[in-house]
C-alpha cells in the first residue's frame, strides 16, 4: 500500500510530524488529508465515468456515420396510381 515506505520509516514520519505540529493538531491535520484523499478519489472517478461517457457517445456517432443513409426510393411508399374514369 504504501511502496517502499517500511514500519520504522513511517514511524519516523510520524514523530517528525509529532514534534512540528504538536499532539494537539495531528489528528486535525489527519481529517483534513482523509477528506482531501477522498474528495480526489471522487473527482477522479467522476472524470473518468465522464471520459468513458464521451468515448461511448463518439464511438455511437462514428458507427452512425459510417452507416449509409437509406436511398429515398427506399423509405418512400410506393403508391398505386388508379384512373377515374
Amino acid at each position: 500500500m504504501f511502496g517502499t515506505l517500511g514500519m520504522p520509516e513511517l514511524l519516523v514520519i510520524f514523530v517528525i510530524a509529532l514534534i512540528i505540529f504538536g499532539p494537539r493538531r495531528l489528528p486535525e491535520l489527519g481529517r483534513s488529508l482523509g477528506r482531501s484523499i477522498a474528495e480526489f478519489k471522487n473527482a477522479s472517478s467522476e472524470l473518468r465515468s465522464t471520459l468513458e461517457e464521451e468515448i461511448r457517445l463518439e464511438e455511437h456517432r462514428s458507427d452512425d456515420a459510417a452507416k449509409p443513409a437509406p436511398s429515398p426510393e427506399a423509405t418512400t411508399p410506393a403508391t398505386p396510381v388508379s384512373k377515374a374514369g
